[in-house]
């Protein structure tokens, strides 16, 4: 297994709908077996394969303390509706409010290419599995989160101190615009909160 690197928004297979999967192969499951290990690195409740450059209908996601891969998944249930925080591992260092289903079934195949469905709700047992499966496959159709964004609620996350002096994490809005600029100038406002491997990501080839 490997860790593999993220794609950062901008770059363009992340706005390309990916391509279903005729058969799942050792390769698939090689790619699954390193999209696991990408996201436990990365502390992510997801990941699709567009995410690290491969373009095909395949996400890994935490559903409470179980890990699944799904190939070629498909909502076939939404229920309900609620308003939450979303960040993504291409979109470092930002969040936004989303709405999204509360509860959704969704079905597709495994890594050993059989079919398997899932009932998915945010909540304490699950953690936030729901807006994790709708999040990853809106990324096998090319479409990124701040695209849904509640108007006025995109933020970068800025590490900063109170008056007592404990750190706390402040919201700086910002604009999917600024956003861009930021990381085709291969940095981020100062104090951002980002994961090291996702800073090191926009920020490659800075000095070169």
């Amino acid at each position: 297994m490997a860790i593999l690197p993220i794609r950062i928004w901008g770059d363009p297979i992340l706005t390309k709908r990916a391509a279903a999967v005729d058969r799942v192969t050792a390769e698939e499951r090689r790619l699954i077996a390193d999209m696991l290990e990408t996201m436990e690195a990365a502390d992510g409740a997801g990941l699709a394969a567009p995410q690290v450059g491969v373009g095909k209908r395949i996400f890994v996601f935490r559903r409470g303390e179980e890990m699944h891969a799904l190939v070629n998944p498909k909502i076939i249930r939404r229920e309900g509706e609620k308003i939450g925080e979303e960040g993504c591992l291409s979109i470092p260092g930002v969040q936004a409010k989303v709405a999204r289903a509360a509860r959704v079934i969704v079905s597709g195949r495994n890594e050993k290419g059989k079919p398997v469905e899932y009932e998915c709700e945010d909540g304490e047992e699950q953690g936030r599995a729901a807006t994790c499966v709708q999040h990853e496959i809106d990324h096998l159709d090319g479409i990124m989160y701040v695209e849904k964004a509640r108007p006025g609620t995109l933020s970068w996350l800025i590490e900063a101190v109170d008056e007592d002096g404990d750190d706390f994490i402040a919201l700086q809005k910002t604009t999917p615009q600024e956003i861009k600029t930021y990381y085709k100038a291969r940095a981020f406002p100062p104090h951002i909160h980002v994961l090291d491997m996702l800073r090191e990501q926009v920020e490659k080839g800075k000095n070169k």
